[in-house]
C-alpha cells in the first residue's frame, strides 16, 4: 500500500516502464482503485482549496502526471479525446456520468470532428478507468466532485482536436 502520491508516481512509473502501453495502463488502473480507496491520502491530497487541476506528479522520465481535480459543483466537457495521448480517470468522492462516443467522422484543425453517442456510465467512488489514445469520451458532473486523473503526457501542452456530436 502506498502511503504518499509521491510513492504512488513511482509505483505507477515502475508498471509503465515494465509493461509500455495499455498493459502497463491496466497495472496503474488497479493500482488507482487502491488509492482512490485510502481515505487518508486522498484527505491530504484534498481539501476546500484544491483547484479544478493540480499537478501532483509529474514523471521525469516518461513524462505522465498524476493530477487531483476538484469541482466545486455541475460540469459538463464536450467529446473529446486526449490527442496523441491516454488518461486514467478515478472517481475519489461524487459520480462523474461518463458518455463513450465513435467516431463518426474525422477532426481537422478547422473542421470538428463527427461522433456518435455509443454508451453511457457512472464512474462512483473507488472506480478507476482507462482512455487510450482515440477513445473518445465526455464526462457530466452535476454536484461536487473530486478525482486523481493521470495523464500520459502534460495534456495543457497538447493541442487537441474538437468534436461534436450528431
Amino acid at each position: 500500500m502506498v502511503d504518499t502520491i509521491e510513492q504512488f508516481g513511482k509505483a505507477c512509473h515502475d508498471a509503465l516502464k515494465r509493461k509500455p502501453g495499455p498493459p502497463g495502463r491496466t497495472d496503474v488502473v488497479s493500482m488507482l482503485r487502491e488509492v482512490l480507496l485510502n481515505h487518508e491520502l486522498m484527505d491530504k491530497t484534498f481539501d476546500e482549496n484544491t483547484p479544478e487541476r493540480k499537478i501532483l506528479y509529474e514523471d521525469p522520465e516518461l513524462g505522465f502526471c498524476v493530477l487531483a481535480h476538484s469541482y466545486k459543483g455541475a460540469k459538463e466537457s464536450p467529446p473529446h479525446d486526449h490527442g496523441p495521448s491516454w488518461a486514467i480517470y478515478g472517481q475519489v468522492s461524487g459520480e462523474t456520468s461518463m458518455n463513450d462516443w465513435q467516431l463518426v467522422s474525422p477532426a481537422s484543425a478547422d473542421t470538428p470532428g463527427k461522433v456518435k453517442h455509443k454508451k453511457s456510465y457512472v464512474l462512483k467512488p473507488g472506480i478507476a478507468h482507462v482512455y487510450n489514445e482515440g477513445d473518445l469520451h465526455s464526462p457530466t458532473r452535476v454536484a461536487a466532485t473530486r478525482l486523481i486523473r493521470i495523464e500520459g503526457t502534460n495534456l495543457e501542452k497538447i493541442k487537441r482536436l474538437k468534436y461534436e456530436a450528431v
